[in-house]
């Protein structure tokens, strides 16, 4: 292994038992830009580009409790090209990130504190806290979009320096949500956020050139917790999920705990890519949370979307811990609130809604061939997770036409992330390709990045790369097309 370069970010974060800053979850401080990387097997030749994982990683020592979700974003990054690997790790240079540099501290409480506590005005949704970016991670128009669960201005980088170019330009003043889509066909970005203001949801749409050419109001019954959305060809789908903000702690300004209306159906809206309100079709559905989509398309009359139902979106504490404790440990743990791969069928001609489960084990953070997206795919990969923890165990494989599975366990303390699918050059098929993955090794206390051929995943990796350093885990992980990204970047040198 060789090492480029080595940086230490400096930090007054202290020593705690805090479960999510120990174990898998204990946080990085140094980047790293390191060559000529250890590898058991080898890296194929026939992929080129870059895969790219967000992670939770604070800094500072916290105001008050920390939620794993307050942490600092920071990308870690592997690409491929000619059989040879190069990895980097970057902390995303948000503003916030920036300002807590230059104090020292931690400026902002985290989301589960009383707003007060915080040292200066905060960003998105709940106002109070720092935008750290550091949840999803898509590529558009040749650079990474890095975006904050609770809305907020969305950074701009290098795919392969990891460099911080900035903020988005076109983000609106309620800002942008995690989970902003990609549509690989068009090129467009399609994005939405919410907030504590009527109309509380928008929707948008930005060119390939990343210009902002539409938004309109997607009005809901007051403040939600929206997470993803999912789009077809010609449709985007948002929803009104029945488990939002406690509407009585909210008017003393808190935002948990949150609250969960079982009898309240989950509502869709359904609208042309480039509809207004008026366009809107709303659809009921049985009540749930959805944290995460999967694809959607068209069949005839039909809208067809595959996401993770969630049988218990308000679960009771783990037992045998103390009851706050429990309570935040079962909000973290897909085993607790019970996510199934799940389909949803809307008819846009009679307004009939059908819904079933696709699998009954308990799965959530699906990838699938982003080349399908918005149009009907047959395959996707699951992740399953670890008793009590948000920690990722192993991957299920589905066939979507024939009902069979595969699965991919990681192994004995071994916890990967989730795994975007990577075309193989020249692709025969969907599923001609490979799943990536970064695992955290806790036997070993090393982290590697394992590449795994799609079409057969019960196999193994077909190669294992060791990173410099044991990594942090952390939520999204995406693909950078190689030949993609330079092109980008070429016509962007011309038309300056």
């Amino acid at each position: 292994m060789k090492i480029l370069e080595k940086h230490k970010i400096k930090k007054s974060l202290k020593f705690n038992m805090h479960p999510y800053l120990n174990g898998a979850w204990k946080p990085n401080f140094t980047e790293y830009h390191a060559t000529e990387l250890k590898v058991k097997g080898t890296v194929p030749k026939d992929i080129d580009g870059v895969y790219i994982r967000n992670t939770e990683n604070p800094v500072q020592q916290p105001i008050g409790h920390y939620h794993p979700f307050d942490g600092d974003g920071m990308l870690h990054a592997l690409s491929f090209k000619d059989g040879q690997v190069e990895y980097r790790n970057k902390f995303i240079r948000t503003n916030g990130f920036v300002e807590e540099q230059a104090a020292g501290e931690a400026l902002w409480t985290g989301f589960v504190n009383n707003p007060a506590k915080s040292k200066r005005p905060g960003w998105g949704t709940i106002g109070h806290v720092k935008d750290a970016s550091s949840t999803d991670v898509v590529v558009h128009n040749g650079q990474v979009l890095s975006t904050f669960w609770q809305c907020g201005e969305g950074y701009r980088l290098d795919p392969y320096t990891l460099e911080t170019l900035g903020t988005e330009n076109w983000v609106p003043e309620e800002g942008i949500s995690a989970h902003p889509k990609v549509d690989e066909r068009t090129g467009e970005l399609l994005f939405f956020n919410y907030s504590k203001q009527a109309p509380y949801q928008h929707y948008g749409v930005v060119d390939k050139h990343n210009k902002l050419i539409h938004y309109t109001p997607v009005p809901l019954p007051g403040p939600r917790l929206p997470h993803d959305m999912a789009f077809t060809e010609n449709y985007s789908i948002l929803v009104d999920l029945p488990f939002y903000w406690n509407p009585e702690k909210l008017k003393q300004g808190w935002h948990i705990p949150t609250y969960y209306g079982k009898t309240q159906p989950t509502r869709f809206a359904i609208l042309p890519r480039y509809g207004t309100e008026k366009d809107i079709r709303w659809f009921e559905a049985d009540p749930t949370y959805v944290l995460h989509w999967n694809n959607a398309y068209e069949d005839g009359d039909e809208i067809i979307v595959d996401g993770y139902f969630q049988e218990n979106p308000d679960p009771d504490p783990i037992p045998n811990m103390p009851k706050l404790m429990g309570k935040f440990m079962a909000s973290l743990d897909q085993r607790s609130f019970k996510s199934k791969l799940h389909r949803w069928h809307f008819n846009l001609k009679t307004g009939a809604v059908r819904e079933y489960h696709l699998d009954d084990r308990v799965l959530e953070f699906g990838t699938f061939n982003q080349q399908y997206a918005g149009r009907k795919s047959r395959y996707s990969y699951s992740t399953w997770s670890h008793p009590g923890w948000f920690l990722f165990s192993g991957i299920v494989k589905h066939d979507l036409e024939t009902g069979e599975s595969w699965s991919l366990p990681f192994g004995k303390k071994r916890f990967g992330s989730e795994a975007p699918f990577i075309p193989r050059k020249d692709a025969k098929s969907e599923d001609d390709g490979y799943l990536v993955s970064f695992i955290t090794d806790m036997r070993w206390r090393r982290s590697s990045c394992i590449v795994v051929d799609a079409k057969n995943i019960e196999a193994g990796p077909v190669c294992e790369i060791f990173l410099p350093h044991r990594i942090c885990s952390g939520t999204h992980a995406t693909w950078a097309d190689g030949p993609a990204v330079r092109a980008a970047k070429a016509t962007e040198t011309r038309s300056r």
